[in-house]
């Protein structure tokens, strides 16, 4: 099924045809309508204010705990983080660094901060407030994706905390004058330097981040990744103010300080508003003036809040395939590929699973396009790669029937002779069942090989994978970055490099390893022997080589932006570029 952070519900059938009649002509006439080409025209607002509705209210606003929206997309309001992702190329750009560089061996970036970053109080950003942040969320039990830091490299010995009361209690006190609001005309009262407030703890392990200066942040990693910039870019590595406290209190904090391009202005139990941040960097720049959170939990009250004008945009929330298809030719339903992947994955430390001929016809005997158009499926996009970023849509996996035919003679299999029954494991679900049988009629009538499907509780899958008591289970995975290190990493469960016994052809110029297969990274991540490959999974490319998951589909996502809305742009992540978002008051609904 898509993720949790963008699920696609039932509506009731009634709810769902009024609402879609009622959008895109009038209740009271039956005669066929002219073509409308928006869902709801209405006036927009007559200033700079964005009225978004992303879902319930948020639980924190802890950037470190942002896993999804709603927070996720306040967070990036209220913070910014050493880089952002440009939303429509998803590519790394500056945020609080102006720039950055690798060294030769892809393994320390080294990124020098703006002179005039400056947290919403008016203090300045510094590259120590990045090593206390991040520090902070490594050690903090509930982080979101703290998967993130595992090719952080780690030093051991001593660490510095976060200053300690009373210090940190007065600069609170002093910082926070005018809750809310820019404080550049506040002086604070002299506070202990940092040397005298620094406290220096014993720690087991800490991030290989230092701050040589207030403008130079250096990190030294594990293994190179060419998008590391990419993946800092994510809401948890942005910066909280000093210790980060304040964001361990069971409540929102309507006096938060930021770094981002808005801040909070008010904070009710209806709704969050956020204000254009003086102290931002680039505030000069920044279109809208203010943004409203409007939470809405049900999906009929948030669609209803979009019809009548209440609402600008509307995004995580239930909209069922029925109207999905009633939606579909509106320009300001919007559908988007989202950054998750639906795929199988072969326990390759079976045979014959353990070879990458067998497992190679598997993947390419498959016809995605078919078992979705079979199913009338709308939510779903075939997937022919790992990744949904960019390359989603490019088809790096080639169908060949007749070549997963030749693969499996090769392998022992003529005619699928001699396989035994594959154990298909499912989670119960009607989406993934009918998948699931579609895709052992394909294996069935190409290869001619059984399968047993085996459905399972989703809180079992778990349990069956870490125990190896399958032959190919369903899994699903959602990428928080498009980082292909930590997206390969995520489809793997862990180190890239875990793998078992593998019988299977060189690739095409590289010489083979002992048992038969060929390695093509120079840098292995594990100790080469007889029994595991020496070939670790560092790009979607070795990924698909090795055919250790069998890509199937990627979710969608989908929203609803009137029209007067300018520059609002989703993507694979869902991460609109509000700097860029715009109103324009001056739109008019079309008279008819």
């Amino acid at each position: 099924m898509p993720p949790a952070t963008r699920k696609i519900g039932r509506f009731t059938f009634m709810t769902t045809v009024l609402s879609a009649v009622c959008m895109v002509a009038s209740c009271t006439e039956l005669r066929t309508p002219e073509p409308n080409p928006y869902l709801a025209e209405t006036q927009p607002p007559p200033i700079q204010e964005f009225r978004w509705s992303n879902g319930a209210m948020p639980k924190s606003l802890d950037p470190a705990r942002a896993s999804s929206a709603p927070e996720t997309d306040i967070v990036r309001a209220m913070y910014e983080g050493v880089t952002v992702i440009d939303a429509n190329t998803l590519d790394a750009a500056p945020g609080v660094a102006e720039s950055w560089h690798t060294s030769e061996d892809g393994l320390e970036w080294e990124f020098t901060f703006r002179e005039n970053a400056k947290w919403s109080n008016g203090r300045r950003v510094t590259a120590a407030d990045f090593v206390r942040s991040w520090g902070r969320l490594s050690e903090l039990d509930e982080a979101a994706h703290k998967n993130l830091l595992a090719n952080f490299a780690v030093t051991s010995g001593e660490s510095p905390a976060a200053p300690e009361s009373p210090a940190e209690d007065f600069e609170q006190e002093t910082e926070q004058l005018s809750p809310g609001r820019d404080q550049e005309a506040a002086t604070p009262a002299p506070l202990p330097t940092a040397a005298t407030i620094e406290v220096k703890r014993p720690a087991k392990q800490a991030l290989a981040v230092t701050a040589p200066d207030e403008r130079k942040l250096v990190v030294r990693l594990k293994r190179p990744d060419k998008d590391f910039a990419k993946l800092i870019s994510h809401p948890i590595f942005m910066p909280v103010f000093r210790s980060g406290r304040s964001q361990d209190r069971a409540k929102l904090d309507p006096n938060a300080v930021g770094n981002g391009p808005f801040q909070i202005s008010d904070l009710t139990s209806n709704e969050i508003v956020l204000e254009r941040s003086k102290s931002y960097w680039n505030s000069e720049n920044v279109k809208v003036e203010r943004l409203r959170f409007v939470p809405i939990e049900k999906s009929d009250d948030a669609l209803e809040a979009y019809r009548s004008g209440a609402i600008d945009a509307l995004t995580n929330t239930e909209i069922s395939p029925l109207a999905q298809k009633l939606f579909s030719t509106a320009s300001d339903f919007r559908k988007n590929v989202f950054g998750a992947l639906n795929f199988y994955e072969i326990n390759h430390r079976k045979s014959p699973f353990n070879d990458r001929r067998v497992r190679e016809a598997l993947a390419i005997s498959i016809e995605r396009e078919q078992f979705l158009a079979d199913d009338g499926e709308t939510t779903l996009q075939p997937a022919f790669s790992i990744m949904p970023f960019g390359s989603g849509t490019q088809k790096k996996l080639v169908q060949d029937k007749e070549r997963a035919l030749e693969l499996l003679e090769q392998a022992g299999f003529p005619g699928g002779q001699g396989f035994a029954p594959i154990r298909l494991t499912v989670n119960r679900n009607e989406t993934q069942l009918r998948i699931a049988r579609a895709v052992a009629r394909m294996w069935k009538d190409t290869l001619n090989i059984e399968t047993i499907l085996e459905v399972r509780e989703s809180d079992e899958i778990a349990s069956i994978r870490e125990s190896g008591e399958y032959d190919i289970l369903r899994r699903g995975v959602v990428f928080p970055v498009p980082d292909e290190l930590a997206c390969i990493t995520a489809v793997h469960g862990g180190d890239p490099a875990r793998q078992g016994p593998d019988v299977s052809e060189p690739r095409p110029g590289a010489q083979p390893n002992s048992n038969g297969d060929s390695s093509n990274v120079a840098i292995p991540l594990q100790s080469p022997n007889r029994f595991a490959t020496t070939e670790p999974i560092f790009t979607e490319t070795d990924a698909l080589f090795q055919f250790h998951v069998i890509p199937l589909y990627f979710p969608r996502s989908f929203a609803l932006v009137k029209p007067y809305v300018k520059a609002f742009e989703l993507n694979s992540l869902d991460a609109p570029n509000l700097t860029a978002t715009e109103i324009d008051v001056a739109w008019q609904p079309v008279t008819r």
